[in-house]
């Protein structure tokens, strides 16, 4: 039922009104009433009524003021002037203020229903509109966090200057302003393995363990979502990053408020994954945001090495840029030597990471030598665990071994620059053949989706989720892949394909626009309508007659 309320000075004339029309049969219903502007001000603001019904001459405040408060407060309420003046001037500011229909009294049953109905179909029409933007903006809002993350990519990496910041930002719809920032970087990520052991970015878990992790995921987007202070950004395949807005001395909560919420997202499925949080410092400014990324992502970094410290900072990591090592074996810590280390950064660690974690693997700044002892442990402890990674990821080891002689180099002392470098060539060499195995399993994976959406796109109920299960791989892997490689969202590239299968039928068929919807995956002709003016700029209607649908377009 839409709410009326009415306003009008004779109580005869408003009781007439109130009680001459059969509201629920057209409807409607009545919510209250009063006898001037002043008086009914209030009870509009409690009733919040979707029509109003007012005369235009009333004492203390007239239907013309009164119209034009509630056009302003409450835009989507459509109002009916009832005014026995035939003057043009009331007209116009009718007109000025929004006002639906001006009747002139005396107003008949007649004039009164047919102008209520013409009001509700336009309010069907407008709420109907609203719910297929809602709908719209829901299936988009992939695209929109890739757009996001473009954004905040370029942030970082200092490409755009704090008035380009401020005007993206206004056009991805971003309320960037705060008195106060703070990076936050953390990854969730399953702790299944294949059957050979090897822990491969994207493999799916037993289907309920990757549902509880997806869950956890959507947990935290809904959360993010809710709160404008944290803006969440996607950095890579495992790895998010929030920008923590806030006023001056609220940073310390917010950072907490965040800080507790992926705990308590992380709780029910904590045995299942590995998950670690990085914060940065504190910064006023936007222009520094490039420096605090490239420290949290060092604090981040330290997470191969302190696997078992979730929640890493600043303080709690700063042990590990200090010397621990002054060149003998018996001062090094063995803890911190351990393969499975390098293994786990192998696995999931990021290529830009390498330079903070050699520096922290090894340890110490200070360019003195080291002893060939130590040179030749770390040289073949990293050499024996790179070569196993990537034997278990298909690659033969002969070739990557004869890259990287190791007897020259052990047999004298190395200054601490050279062992690192050394260390760092041959990371570097393993990532390189980690990502062409990955950008290859990558682009099998977009190729069998590709194909799959091909085939089902005209099915409505297609989801992101049904094609990453289709493909075997987690829905949130699938998401970064697919947009990686396609430099496209999922949601983006189906929309894409339907509107031009749809151009194509209304170019060379005489389908009418609903069996076209149908055709490409719309059962509700009017959303597709809507979609279709969304991405294409006018109607199907339109796009048929304005001559680009040759057969098509000289039919209905």
């Amino acid at each position: 039922m839409l709410k009326v309320f009415l306003v009008e000075d004779e109580a005869i004339i408003r009781e007439g009104l109130r009680d001459i029309i059969p509201w629920q049969q057209y409807g409607f219903t009545v919510v209250g009433d009063a006898g001037d502007g002043e008086q009914a001000l209030p009870m509009i603001r409690e009733t919040r009524p979707d029509v109003l019904i007012t005369d235009i001459r009333m004492p203390f405040m007239d239907g013309l003021a009164l119209s034009s408060l509630v056009s302003r407060e409450f835009p989507n309420t459509k109002i009916i002037i009832i005014s026995g003046y035939d003057e043009f001037e009331y007209a116009q500011q009718a007109i000025r203020i929004g006002v639906e229909q001006y009747l002139l009294k005396p107003v008949t049953k007649a004039m009164l229903v047919r102008a209520l109905n013409e009001v509700s179909e336009k309010i069907s029409s407008e709420r109907e509109q609203e719910n297929y933007m809602e709908r719209f903006r829901s299936e988009v809002q992939e695209y929109e966090q890739f757009s996001r993350r473009r954004f905040f990519e370029e942030i970082v990496t200092g490409q755009l200057s704090v008035e380009e910041i401020y005007e993206k930002a206004d056009q991805l719809g971003i309320a960037i302003e705060a008195q106060s920032y703070r990076i936050l970087m953390y990854s969730i990520v399953a702790r299944h393995t294949q059957p050979g052991g090897d822990i491969t970015r994207g493999y799916a878990p037993p289907e309920d363990a990757a549902a509880r992790l997806q869950d956890t995921h959507d947990g935290l987007a809904q959360f993010f979502l809710m709160y404008p202070e944290y803006l969440v950004f996607r950095w890579n395949i495992q790895t998010y990053a929030v920008l923590i807005k806030a006023e001056q001395g609220q940073m310390e909560e917010r950072t907490e408020q965040c800080l507790d919420t992926i705990r308590m997202h992380v709780l029910p499925v904590e045995n299942e994954v590995e998950w670690h949080m990085a914060i940065g410092q504190e910064t006023a400014r936007l222009s520094a945001l490039p420096a605090c990324f490239e420290e949290v992502s060092r604090i981040y970094s330290c997470r191969h090495l302190l696997g078992d410290c979730h929640v890493l900072t600043k303080e709690n990591t700063i042990a590990l840029m200090e010397s621990e090592n002054e060149g003998s074996l018996k001062n090094v810590d063995m803890d911190r030597l351990d393969p499975s280390i390098l293994r786990g950064f192998l696995e999931n660690g990021q290529p830009e990471e390498i330079g903070n974690f050699v520096d922290e693997y090894i340890g110490g700044t200070q360019d003195a030598s080291i002893s060939r002892l130590f040179c030749q442990y770390l040289m073949l402890n990293v050499r024996f665990t790179v070569i196993a990674f990537l034997e278990r990821i298909g690659y033969d080891q002969k070739a990557f071994i004869d890259d990287f002689p190791v007897a020259q180099l052990a047999g004298r002392s190395l200054t601490r620059a050279e062992l690192k470098d050394y260390v760092r060539q041959i990371l570097s060499r393993a990532f390189e053949l980690r990502e062409k195995k990955n950008r290859s399993q990558s682009k099998s994976v977009i190729s069998q989706a590709l194909a799959y959406i091909d085939q089902n796109y005209a099915d409505e109920t297609i989801s992101l989720k049904e094609v990453a299960g289709y493909v075997n791989v987690s829905a949130n892997y699938f998401s970064a892949v697919f947009s990686q490689e396609m430099r496209q969202t999922f949601v983006e590239y189906l929309t894409q394909k339907r509107m031009e299968r749809a151009k194509e039928l209304l170019r060379t068929t005489d389908l009418r626009s609903a069996e076209v919807a149908a055709e490409v995956g719309y059962r509700d002709p009017h959303y597709f309508s809507f979609v279709f003016r969304k991405t294409q700029g006018l109607t199907p209607r339109d796009y048929r007659a304005s001559g680009a649908g040759g057969f098509g377009a000289k039919r209905r």
